[in-house]
Parts: C-alpha cells; structure tokens; sequence
C-alpha cells in the first residue's frame, strides 16, 4: 500500500534499528503525528508466550492514572436497582431481555466494554457468540461481572481498562492522546507495562517482554527498549 509523502517524511524521523526509552519515544510519536485530529497514542506489547495455550493467556485491569482520552460507551446487562444505578453512574445502555433481543435479532453492538450482574449472565447465552467474537462478552476475570454495576462503570469512566492478549500473543492499548503532557502518557504507559508483567503466566518461559511499540493514529511505529 502506497503511504503519503506527509507518512514517508514522518517515517524518515524514525530511527528503525534504534530502541528508544520512553521520554524519547513519546516525544517522537507526537513529532510524527501528521493528522488533523487529536490522535490516540497506542502501546503494543508482544509477548513471550504460547497464544495458542490457554494457561498463557495474559489478561487483566489496569487503572490508568490519565484515562486514556476516549469516551467509553458502556453496556450493562442488569435490571431493577442495580440497572437504575449503572445508568445514573453514565453507562449508555441499560438493560435485561429487551436489549439481549434487540442485540440478538440485530447483531449491533453499538458499546465499547459490557458490564452484567451474575444473576443475568446466564440469560446472555443467545448472544454469547456475538459478544464473544468481539471481545464483548462479560468475565469475572475482567471484573465486568459484578454485582455493583455502578461501580464498574466509574470506574472504567475514571480510566480502568481490561487487557487480554490476541491469538499472536500482542496486547493493543490506547494510553492517551497526542494532546496529553507528555508525564501524563508515561504515567499511563508505565502503569500500563507493570500490570501486563504482573500478569506473566506462570507456564510463560524466556523473554516475556519481547518487544514494545509506541505508535499515534495513522503514525509510524517507535520501538522502546523495554529494559527501560
């Protein structure tokens, strides 16, 4: 794919066999940032482990001090008080059989994360698929399965976010814009990379960070060295 002369000169900025610390690495993806929008600066962590095991899956939460910049649009699956008090606390949508149907006979997932109560987990099983393919469905794991909805959604309104490791092993996530004082994305980023360590698989052998990238919307990629 042809890339623009703006993407070509902003690519040329980047020393590609250099590993940058992060300081280094922030200031050059917003140098490198041509678009006309507030771009996202994503982190992209591959990982030393076996993605087609299941015992090495990497997954998680985090709270990132700064938020990362993007309105969530938030799902909850519940009903009565605790339905009431996830709308009040700013989830978009709200509610029990009705928005499982309407999911069900639509196939539209217009939310970012989905949050239920255990009583109706098990009410989401004729949407299982499509939540699950979208990496939508709700897991305690992830603690999107609580009895306190409300909570869930200040808190991920405040900045949580789940992780969880793709089938090639890598973990994608946004840790602000280009627009964030650069302390902001490295208090963001650094919280990031510790949870993703402490979340190492027992099973996991060798070098568990292989590589970090730090990239902005449409940017090119800046490798960190993750000794750093």
């Amino acid at each position: 794919m042809a890339h623009s002369k703006r993407y070509r000169a902003a690519l040329e900025a980047v020393d590609r066999s250099k590993l940058y610390n992060l300081a280094e690495a922030i200031a050059l993806v917003k140098k490198t940032s041509s678009v006309k929008f507030d771009a996202s600066i994503e982190l992209h962590i591959h990982l030393g482990i076996d993605a087609k095991k299941a015992d090495q899956t990497v997954r998680g939460t985090v709270n990132l001090p700064h938020g990362t910049g993007k309105k969530l649009r938030v799902a909850v699956f519940a009903t009565g008080r605790a339905g009431d008090e996830a709308k009040a606390a700013g989830a978009d949508m709200v509610g029990g059989d009705e928005l499982i149907k309407d999911i069900k006979e639509k196939g539209v997932t217009d939310f970012d994360i989905a949050v239920a109560s255990p009583e109706i987990m098990k009410k989401l099983a004729p949407i299982a698929k499509i939540l699950g393919t979208r990496g939508l469905m709700p897991n305690p794991k992830n603690e999107t399965v609580n009895a306190n909805p409300a909570a869930v959604v200040k808190a991920l309104q405040a900045g949580k976010v789940a992780f969880r490791t793709d089938d090639t092993g890598n973990i994608h996530q946004i840790v602000g814009k280009v627009s964030f004082p650069d302390e902001q994305i490295v208090a963001n980023a650094k919280g990031m990379i510790e949870a993703v360590k402490k979340a190492k698989p027992a099973e996991a052998k060798g070098t568990y960070l292989q590589s970090i990238t730090l990239t902005s919307s449409m940017g090119p990629a800046v490798k960190i060295d993750p000794s750093t």
